[in-house]
């Protein structure tokens, strides 16, 4: 089997930002989220899913905020998006999908967790995240947990994340931890970025493993002095951005791999989600009931 896990917070946003506005009778924007349950129902209609999971940051904040206090907020996040983040983990369960909503963890974190466990399991022949998020590529393990980017049809497993990045999977937390992470708020090192980074670190695979004097390093990335002295002067940030950049495989999710079936979506509820919303034309195409 294969199983999907796909990172709702994501599809979300990029239904808002690409699907016309609607509102519902009483005046609620629906628009992203009547997009949203669209796509993710294609997944068993058009994709082939059998085995899926959705992930929902149900707050932007996350117990990273309490580590940084630059660390993403939803300040600047459209109203009517955040409005909808309920209704489109409702819509989502609505179709009868497994949804993982995050509090005190992130959506990414709920992706990684699953994703290490699914990868346990000898029935499971393919862990597909489904998200473009460069975060989740330190879940890629060789051709088994591979990243998916569903806009672009782009799979990545641990040969193309080194082709992309210079790193193996392993490594992708220090790597934004030195460059940063402007959607995370993550400021990286002065001077480091992805070329100094990726030379570096694919000799030594940690910041802590990086020696301080650049003449012991093997590699003379340019400007390797400057990179050394602000990597001494920032070591202890530079641990901790590694710690928000390091996704957590220990979220007490409650789904077994089993549990992540698609067994159709319950009539009752998914009409009447539809009803809410004014989404008339999903119920004629969905593949599967189950009453």
């Amino acid at each position: 089997m294969q199983v999907h896990l796909v990172d709702g917070t994501y599809e979300l946003f990029r239904a808002y930002f690409g699907a016309p506005s609607a509102t519902s009778e009483d005046g609620r924007e629906v628009g992203a989220t009547r997009a949203l349950i669209g796509s993710i129902h294609s997944m068993v209609r058009n994709e082939g899913a059998t085995h899926i999971a959705c992930a929902f940051d149900h707050v932007i904040e996350s117990f990273r905020n309490e580590l940084f206090g630059g660390y993403k907020t939803s300040a600047g996040v459209p109203l009517d998006l955040l409005s909808q983040f309920d209704l489109a983990e409702r819509a989502v369960r609505a179709l009868g999908m497994v949804v993982w909503s995050m509090v005190e963890f992130e959506a990414d974190d709920a992706l990684a967790t699953g994703a290490a466990r699914a990868a346990l399991d000898s029935r499971v022949e393919r862990v597909m995240i489904c998200s473009p998020d460069k975060d989740l590529c330190q879940c890629v393990r060789g051709d088994h947990v591979i990243l998916f980017d569903r806009l672009r049809k782009r799979a990545y497993d641990e040969a193309q994340v080194v082709e992309k990045f210079g790193v193996p999977p392993a490594s992708i937390p220090d790597y934004l931890a030195l460059v940063g992470d402007s959607a995370d708020g993550i400021p990286g090192v002065p001077r480091w970025g992805a070329r100094s980074a990726a030379a570096v670190l694919s000799r030594f695979g940690t910041i802590e493993a990086i020696p301080a004097a650049p003449r012991d390093w093997g590699v003379a990335p340019r400007g390797a002095a400057s990179l050394s002295m602000e990597l001494e002067r920032h070591r202890q940030e530079a641990r901790l951005f590694k710690t928000l950049a390091t996704l957590r495989t220990d979220v007490p999710l409650a789904e077994s791999v089993d549990d992540l079936e698609w067994t159709g979506a319950p009539r009752n509820e998914l009409l009447a989600l539809c009803a809410e919303i004014g989404e008339r034309a999903l119920p004629e195409r969905v593949v599967r009931w189950r009453d």
